[in-house]
This record gives structure tokens, sequence and C-alpha cells, in this order.
């Protein structure tokens, strides 16, 4: 089995990756970057970003190939559809052996950045996984066309939740947004458009109770936190924005994570492990955001030269 010496290992290449390998770059650090899709993460199927420093409301689609340009422009080429199946301590070394998923080399590695972000949390409930793709989706960008003139529910009240049903309500002729609290999580301007906008209606203080549907969607029924009323509702297509599940799982065994499997940190992206750092929404932070996974990304990239020149 091929074995390729680096420095350094970045996994993951949406915003927090990307940050981190241009600084890496900038520090002359001896680094591979890999992706087990294609640049981007979650970002890639952002309808606008609105609240990027400099950015112009462009498409997060728009905003990450900028990213990637710059990269390439220093000469950074990522390594998409690769995938990290193991991450393998040496013994007696601060090194770490990183297997490559379906190849036939490893990276041997002094320091890891983990930048594998989060996956969107599911309901669970009896028949969702059948249906998913089949009326039950987590990307309104990418599906929402398919609902024109239909009706639609977004499960969730945080931003993503609010942004996707404002996205929603250009298509759908009614985006029913259902909501286990009696108030909107997000931050205030969505909530305004959201209550301005007269295709979407509100169903406080309920919760999906169950998926109706063989070959697609057909109904749901929904339960009254409340009153504990179950009652059907039909709609077309159903969303749900109803949190992140971290991408943790190659170091559930090597560094820290806290109560909902986030990697824990300092405030210089440093885990429980030496040599092992984590920037991005895979980390316990207050706010998962592109500016902050960025910031992460370059915060940890410069700790990690930082501490290998014997500086901190």
């Amino acid at each position: 089995m091929a074995e390729i010496k680096k420095e350094l290992l970045i996994i993951g290449a949406g915003p927090a990756g990307l940050g981190a390998a241009l600084y890496a770059r900038r520090a002359d650090i001896d680094f591979e970057i890999t992706e087990k899709h294609m640049p981007g993460g979650q970002i890639v199927n952002t309808e606008f970003i609105e609240n990027y420093l400099g950015s112009k409301k462009e498409s997060g689609f728009e905003l990450i190939q900028g990213f990637v340009g710059h990269c390439k422009e220093l000469d950074i080429e990522v390594k998409e559809y690769s995938s990290i199946a193991s991450i393998e301590p040496v013994k007696g070394k601060n090194q770490f052996k990183c297997k490559v998923y379906d190849s036939d080399h490893t990276y041997k590695v002094s320091s890891i950045i983990m930048a594998t972000g989060a996956s969107p949390k599911r309901l669970n409930l009896k028949g969702e996984k059948e249906l998913i793709g089949s009326g039950i989706s987590f990307c309104a960008t990418c599906d929402g066309a398919l609902y024109r003139d239909k009706v639609v529910a977004v499960v969730g009240g945080g931003d993503t939740a609010v942004e996707e049903a404002l996205f929603l309500a250009k298509f759908a002729s009614t985006v029913y947004i259902i909501h286990r609290r009696d108030e909107l999580r997000a931050v205030q301007i969505l909530q305004d458009r959201a209550f301005e906008n007269k295709r979407i209606k509100f169903l406080w203080n309920t919760v999906v109770d169950k998926f109706v549907g063989e070959s697609k969607l057909d109904h749901i029924f929904i339960k009254n936190l409340e009153d504990k009323k179950v009652s059907r509702l039909d709609v077309d297509g159903l969303f749900e924005y109803v949190g992140y599940v971290p991408n943790s799982k190659l170091v559930k065994d090597l560094v820290e994570l806290d109560q909902d499997g986030f990697i824990v940190t300092d405030q210089y992206m440093r885990t429980s492990r030496p040599g092992i750092y984590a920037a991005g929404d895979v980390r316990n932070t207050p706010l998962r955001q592109v500016i902050t996974a960025v910031s992460d990304g370059a915060i940890a990239a410069t700790v990690m030269d930082k501490h290998m020149r014997g500086l901190l």
C-alpha cells in the first residue's frame, strides 16, 4: 500500500477546509486537502448569501466558486471524491495514518484539520427513509422548482428553515412552516420577511406525527403539542430543517466530543488530542456560518504552523 507523507491533512473542502488550505499555503506547509464529494459543503445548496462580508448577495455556489478559484491561483488542488476511511495514531510517534476509502494508499501526517462539517438531522419517523427523494427533501434550492403551484411544508424554525421557506414560496402556492415552539428562532430580518409573505402559513406548537405514501409522499399527520390533537395535512412535499448531525465519526474514539457529537476545541481550534484540530460546523461552536467557518480554518492552520515551528 502506497504511503503519502505530508505535514498536514485537511479533511473536508467546505469554507472551513478551504480557509485552512489558504493559510496553510501561505505558511508554506506541505499539506493535502481531501473532499469526499466536490468542494463546497452545504453552502453549495444555498440560494443566496447575504451575510458574508463583501458578498453582494450571490448564491452559495457562486461564493464557493470564488473560494475554489482563489485556492487554484495558489496551486491548491482539492482531492475530490477522496474519502478518508480511518485515522490511526502511529504508536510512539506524533503522527497519524489516514486510510483513503476504496484506495490503495494512505496518508502519513503529523497534523490533521477536521473540516468535515455536519449533515441534516432527520425526524426519524416511520416511512421517512423510504420517501426521501420522493416527497421528502433537505434542499429547497435543489428541489423547490418541482413544487410549482403545489403545497409544501417546512419543518423547523431556525435560519435555514425560514430561508428555505421563503425560497419555496417563489414556486409553491402554500408553504406551511411546522414548528414545535410558539415562536421562530431565526434572525429577525428573516422572520419579518416570512411574516410578510402571504404564501407562508405557520403551524405553531406542532410536530410531524406520521408520513403517508407509497411511491411518493401523499400526506402527513401532524400533532399539536398543546391539545395533543392529531390531524391530517395534505402536502405534495416536505422539507426538513431540524438541525444538524456533526460528521465526527472519524475521530469519535480519538478526541473529546460534546453530548451531541460535535468536536470539542479550544479557541485555537485544538482538540483534546495533540495534532488534531477541528474547524467549522463539525466543532462545538456557538455560530455555524460561512464567515466563522473560514475563520476557524485560518486559525487552525496558523496555530498548527506555529506549533510545528515551536512558537506555541
